[in-house]
């Protein structure tokens, strides 16, 4: 190779560490997508069923043939929790 002047051994270190990160970042992908897995399965079995989106602040409005309901203090604490789960995984 014309202009080369080093060895291939110079480029081992570098290939090893964004391989190294290329994998810590592909295991913290599938840990965290794993719990959201998890997660999605305890609440699909009814687990959460007798409180989750009934909590003190969410918003039910019933009239007639009309109910509109956004459980906006549901959704503040599930926001809360990933982003806790997330930051740790970060680190």
């Amino acid at each position: 190779m014309v202009g080369w002047s080093g060895t291939g051994r110079d480029l081992l270190p570098l290939c090893e560490t964004r391989s190294s990160s290329a994998m810590q970042e592909i295991g913290k992908v599938l840990v965290v997508l794993g719990t959201v897995l998890l997660l999605g399965l305890v609440l699909w079995s009814g687990f959460g069923a007798g409180w989750l989106g009934r909590l003190p602040g969410d918003i039910r409005v019933q009239r007639g043939n009309f109910g509109f309901y956004f459980p906006i203090v549901t959704c503040i604490i599930l926001s809360i929790l990933v982003s806790l789960i997330l930051s740790f995984f970060r680190r």
